[in-house]
């Protein structure tokens, strides 16, 4: 009997999980939406206004507003604060992705548009949903998850093309290297061509116009349904309203019905 009660109660908590976040989806998406061009900017929660890449944080987001794109960060501390920070001077739209932790996370004052998120997950297809490039700053686990998360995406043809720039060569040259020589060179887990989805620079102005440079060039397909001759191509080849390709569906045994 008790077991049953478990299992009753763990599924009527399941279902309004699944509520929770839908509505977390929604939201976002709502909000999300209006922003226009917008660049992710990552880095550290734990850096300091006297920190270096505070400092290079506010520029590049500056020099973004300057040239109208909006800037995402995750609302807290740290680097996040400095873009923050850098796109509210610059007059532009400053948007901050909080989210709800034990430690760290305080929303920064910078913002000018604000959501609050209790999933990672769904706060992280906000950052890359709506953003056409990406800057990373040094940072910590979370950084360095939003750095991968990107490259994997790009890399699967999961997320639109788009240009990511490391800011801070001291910091990221290292990790590169290991990259190279490690998942390259003696493993070939990575491709040689994988190197080339991403620039390093400490220059700000370098970084902004590589971001700003390569969507006005080429653009994102975001929202543009896909034409007659795409809908001729191989599946695998045919690209969806939301800029991704569809690719292969999985190949493997047919689940069985449980029913007689």
């Amino acid at each position: 009997m008790q077991d049953r009660e478990f299992s009753y109660q763990t599924a009527a908590e399941e279902t309004w999980r699944i509520f929770r976040i839908m509505a977390e989806f929604v939201e976002g998406i709502e909000v999300m939406a209006h922003i226009g061009p917008a660049v992710s900017i990552f880095g550290s929660s734990r850096a300091q206004p006297t920190d270096r890449y505070y400092q290079l944080a506010v520029e590049c987001a500056r020099l973004l507003a300057l040239r109208n794109y909006a800037v995402i960060t995750g609302g807290g501390p740290g680097i996040m604060e400095a873009a923050n920070k850098g796109a509210a001077e610059g007059g532009g739209k400053s948007v901050g992705l909080n989210i709800a932790l034990p430690l760290e996370q305080i929303p920064n004052a910078y913002q000018n548009i604000a959501l609050d998120f209790h999933y990672f997950f769904v706060r992280k297809v906000m950052f890359l949903k709506y953003a056409v490039g990406t800057i990373c700053l040094p940072g910590g686990f979370g950084s360095l998850d939003e750095f991968f998360e990107t490259m994997t995406l790009i890399q699967t043809r999961k997320a639109p093309p788009m240009a990511i720039v490391l800011v801070g060569c001291d910091f990221w040259n290292p990790m590169i290297d290991w990259v190279h020589s490690t998942l390259l060179d003696q493993h070939g887990y990575v491709s040689p061509e994988d190197m080339h989805l991403f620039t390093i620079t400490d220059d700000p102005h370098v970084a902004v116009s590589t971001v700003c440079d390569y969507y006005e060039q080429h653009g994102t397909p975001i929202g543009i349904p896909p034409t007659a001759e795409e809908m001729t191509r191989h599946p695998q080849d045919r690209m969806t309203a939301e800029g991704t390709v569809y690719g292969v569906p999985p190949i493997g045994p047919r689940r069985r019905s449980s029913r007689p």
